[in-house]
């Protein structure tokens, strides 16, 4: 089954909980990512809760994060 985000909230900061579609919930914290070039606007707080969904999460930027990665980071929720 390929792996995909079904809904995520904002908890602040800069974490995301994140509902996959196996139905499981993970709290993921995203400030590791802020250090690479194609996150670093996101830094911006106004900027990194313009995010969308679309089976994974994006933002305006062009960037986006696999769904693995997030379920592989994430904190069981």
């Amino acid at each position: 089954m390929l792996l995909t985000i079904t809904d995520v909230e904002y908890l602040g900061d800069y974490t995301l909980l994140c509902t996959f579609n196996t139905g499981e919930r993970r709290k993921v914290d995203l400030t590791p990512l802020l250090s690479y070039p194609a996150y670093e606007e996101l830094r911006d707080k106004e900027q990194f809760i313009q995010f969308g969904l679309e089976d994974t999460i994006f933002w305006k930027n062009g960037a986006d994060i696999a769904p693995e990665y997030l379920y592989e980071m994430g904190q069981v929720a």
